[in-house]
């Protein structure tokens, strides 16, 4: 069974920075997109930064210019650096992989929550 897990998050203050890291073991097919995902309380899960095997990138308006995504696709992982954090910032993050054939992977979601 494919495994996803996250690690990094917790409390900063405003204008502080996180990192977030993912790993993807056990998948028997290459994983072509990677990135990252949130949730707000009431809200619906969104995009933040996904990153594909080649490198492309794409980032959520609101975090351009204050995230950076990368990965290391021989190991499979991915990491999230978020600088410059707002509160609206605050969610739940969740660590998504989708192989070669688009089945998507999930992690358990990690806290993030950014204080004024």
């Amino acid at each position: 069974q494919v495994q996803v897990v996250e690690s990094g998050g917790g409390l900063v203050q405003a204008g502080g920075s996180l990192r977030l890291s993912c790993a993807v073991s056990r998948s028997p097919f290459s994983i072509n997109v990677m990135g990252w995902y949130r949730q707000a309380p009431g809200k619906q899960r969104e995009l933040v930064a996904v990153i594909s095997s080649g490198g492309t990138i794409n980032y959520a308006d609101s975090v351009k210019d204050r995230f950076t995504i990368s990965r290391d696709n021989a190991k499979n992982t991915v990491n999230l650096q978020m600088n410059n954090l707002k509160p609206e910032d605050t969610a739940v993050y969740y660590c998504n992989a989708q192989n070669l054939y688009g089945t998507s992977h999930w992690g358990q979601g990690t806290q993030v929550t950014v204080s004024s």
